[in-house]
């Protein structure tokens, strides 16, 4: 190749190419913009929700769209508010771990969260 991409940070695939202003890896589709790079800012993680607000610990949230829960009849419907999130290194995307009434402890994807 004759730029110098970076590899993936999902699956650290190393075939990236440039898609206008994303990085794109054909391995896992995954898509990112060169200056996310790993998501790494200072040493720190940097975790953003649905329309790029970058959160914290003790943040409030809105569910974005309506979420289906195991063993539950209603699931979390969207504009639900959780307040005090705490920010993980989760499995599968899943980086806030947090307590919803009525539900209890849970962990959310930051991509279906929006900063309130």
């Amino acid at each position: 190749m004759s730029e110098n991409l970076p590899p993936c940070p999902k699956c650290s695939g190393e075939y990236t190419y440039a898609m206008d202003a994303l990085v794109v890896c054909p391995e896992c589709g995954h898509e990112w913009t060169p200056a996310e790079g790993g998501a790494e800012e200072g040493g720190e993680r940097v975790v953003r929700d649905a329309v790029g607000n970058v959160l914290s610990d003790g943040d409030t949230v809105t569910v974005v769209k309506a979420l289906k829960v195991k063993g539950s009849a209603s699931g979390i419907k969207a504009g639900t508010k959780v307040r005090n999130i705490r920010l993980v290194d989760g499995v599968d995307g899943h980086d806030i771990d947090c307590r919803i009434d009525g539900f209890g402890a849970m962990q959310l994807k930051s991509s279906v969260v929006k900063k309130a």
